[in-house]
Formats: C-alpha cells, sequence, structure tokens
C-alpha cells in the first residue's frame, strides 16, 4: 500500500505536452496536410529521420526517430515535409506566453512540453484541474492548435497523466488517488522504463507498482542498483523534484527525457542536429559577457546511470558534438538512452582571457 505521507500532496503540477507539435502547426498553417499521413523530417535515404508525425501517420505503425525509408514502407502515402524550426519556436513562445498567465513557475522540457507548478496560484479558487483546463481552451483558440494535460501532486505521474487522454485531452491524479493509480500503474509508463529494462523487470514478475511495494526496496537495490531505489520511489508516488525554473548560469543546454528510450548514434544525432540551433539561439545573449569554453554531451541511461563527455572548445559549431556523441555512445554498453543532452560550457569573459594566458 502506498503510504500518502512520503509525497507533498500540498502540491499542484501540471504537465502540458502537444499534440503531435510540429506536425500539428503543419496542418494548421496548410490545410492540404489536415487528412493525410504527415511526417516532419529529413530525406528518404538511410540516414534521413523523423522528428514526428501527426496521429494518421502513427496509425500505421510510424513514429518519432524512425528512419524516413522505413516509415515509407510501412506508409506508401506519407507526407514528409522539412522542418521550419523558426516557426515552432515562435509558436513555443506564444505558448510559453500562455504559461505566464497563471504561473511563473514553468520548466520547460522541450518546445512542445512544460511542467507548470500552480500550487501557489489564487486563479480558479486555486483549482489546478481549471487552471490547466483554461491553458488548454486558450492554446485553442488563440492558436488553433491542441494540448493534453496531466494534473497530479508529483511531476512523473502529471507526466504520465498527460498521455492518458490523448490527443487533446486531460487527467487528473489527486492526491488521495496517488495510491491507487501507482498500484495499478504498468511499469512501462513510467518514464526511463524502456524496452530492455521491462524485460528484465517482467523477468522478475514485476509488470505494476503494486509488484514493487510487493518486492521491496531492498531486493530492489540488490538487483537493479541505483534503478531500483528510483523504481521503489515511483511505485509508492514519490518524486521530490520540483518544477526548476532557474539554470546554471555557468552553462547553457538542452535536453530531453525521451517518452520512449532510444538507442541508436542516428537517433543522437537527428536529436543533436534538430535542437543545435535551439541552442545557438540560447546562448547567443549569454555572449555578450561571457566566452565559450567547453561544449558537452550528456547521457543518461536506462539504468539511471549517467555520463558526461566534454572537451575545449571556444566556438559553437555543430560539428564537435558528431565527436562528443561517438565517444558517449561508446559507453552505452548496449543500454538504451532514456535522456540526451547538448550544451556549451561558459565563463565571463575576463575570467576566460585570465584562463587562456595561464594555459
Amino acid at each position: 500500500m502506498c503510504n500518502s505521507d512520503l509525497y507533498p500532496s500540498s502540491k499542484k503540477i501540471i504537465h502540458i505536452d502537444m499534440d503531435c507539435f510540429f506536425a500539428a502547426v503543419e496542418m494548421r498553417d496548410n490545410p492540404a496536410y489536415r487528412e493525410v499521413p504527415l511526417a516532419i523530417g529529413g530525406p528518404s535515404d538511410r540516414r534521413g529521420v523523423l522528428s514526428t508525425c501527426n496521429y494518421q501517420a502513427r496509425r500505421f505503425g510510424v513514429r518519432s526517430a524512425m528512419p524516413t525509408g522505413q516509415a515509407m514502407k510501412l506508409c506508401p502515402d506519407l507526407v514528409v515535409v522539412p522542418g521550419r524550426m523558426e516557426v515552432y519556436r515562435q509558436v513555443s513562445k506564444q505558448i510559453r506566453a500562455i504559461f505566464e498567465r497563471y504561473t511563473d513557475k514553468i520548466e520547460p522540457l522541450s518546445l512542445d512540453e512544460a511542467y507548470l507548478d500552480v500550487t501557489d496560484s489564487g486563479l480558479y479558487s486555486g483549482s489546478a484541474t481549471l487552471i490547466a483546463k483554461a491553458i488548454r481552451e486558450n492554446i485553442y483558440d488563440e492558436l488553433a492548435l491542441t494540448a493534453s494535460a496531466g494534473v497530479a501532486p508529483v511531476k512523473f505521474i502529471a507526466k504520465i497523466a498527460s498521455d492518458l487522454n490523448k490527443p487533446n485531452g486531460m487527467y487528473i491524479v489527486t492526491p488521495e488517488e496517488v495510491g491507487a493509480f501507482v498500484e495499478r500503474l504498468a511499469l512501462s509508463k513510467i518514464p526511463g522504463v524502456g524496452k530492455v529494462t521491462i524485460r528484465k523487470l517482467h523477468a522478475m514478475g514485476l509488470r505494476c507498482g503494486a509488484d514493487v511495494q510487493e518486492y521491496g526496496r531492498d531486493n530492489l537495490v540488490m538487483q537493479l542498483g541505483k534503478f531500483g531505489e528510483s523504481l521503489w520511489e515511483r511505485a509508492h508516488g514519490i518524486d521530490t523534484r520540483d518544477v526548476v525554473t532557474v539554470r546554471d548560469p555557468k552553462s547553457v543546454g538542452i535536453e530531453r527525457t525521451f517518452s520512449k528510450n532510444i538507442c541508436s548514434f542516428d537517433e543522437c544525432w537527428a536529436f543533436i542536429e534538430g535542437h543545435f540551433a535551439e541552442l545557438e539561439r540560447r546562448l547567443a545573449p549569454k555572449l555578450v559577457d561571457r566566452t565559450i569554453t567547453k561544449l558537452g554531451v550528456k547521457m543518461k541511461f536506462a539504468d539511471f546511470q549517467q555520463t558526461t563527455v566534454e572537451h575545449h572548445y571556444t566556438q559553437l559549431e555543430l560539428e564537435p558534438f558528431r565527436h562528443l556523441l561517438s565517444q558517449a555512445i561508446a559507453r552505452q554498453h548496449q543500454r538504451e538512452i532514456r535522456l540526451l543532452g547538448i550544451f556549451a560550457g561558459l565563463k565571463p569573459k575576463a575570467d576566460a582571457e585570465q584562463l587562456m594566458l595561464s594555459l
């Protein structure tokens, strides 16, 4: 049985996730795309990888991070269009402006999803459910896009909940419902539990939260190490992470925890290529009084072990990330990848100049 004293039930967390965001923007802006299977991605050669697709395409088994050639075999009528990152970034800013009407505690995870902490909001008599409903209505009325939402007292449950009634839906888990929710929760729904991990858990007889609770913390840690501790916490509704609104000023980066783990170099490189321009944009205002000292790649595996590869660079260029990614992938050891990030380390210009003189 889940102990409700173990999680901060006073928190009100909303996870907003736009529905097939890039594809939805394309369908909004071009009516010809609205009734056809559509994907955003590169050419159909072996290195082309899809960044996202609409729900018509998903019915054929097409999914994000899939090679374009494979997607075309599954869905010969698939329409593949190149992404328009500047447009998506602008729409993302508009969505962020809507969030800011309701709270200043916003943690963007990517252009199309974010956590919001509305614990202290007095709007709608403090109802997180009504705030989430209003946000979704604002997004639809003003931007002609749909968003799904999850509402819960902790982050990971809010994220899971936002996926349960997709597309254009909402799911609420109240503090009183957390215990029952995690007991029946399929372990495959927990962020970071990928195909390899779930096979191992099933072999141990673990399929839902109640199974983990019965298995016991010590046994889990003995079998699974650090990941066992995290899994035990999630199976008891525990997630003490706050919604993070302030980032480390010593670096600028972009990272994503994938809804489904990835494995290959090409999938990782597609993420880096697709987000490089966003890193460049975030970095630009910082370079007024700071300079780049290093570039790096951060990777977290399905067992929650993390590795970071970084080297000294003084300019932001895409190609160094290919070498950094190769070194990070070499540490994978057949594990699935749950999180990937790229970053640039910074120092004030005076400190950097002194560092260079001392080398």
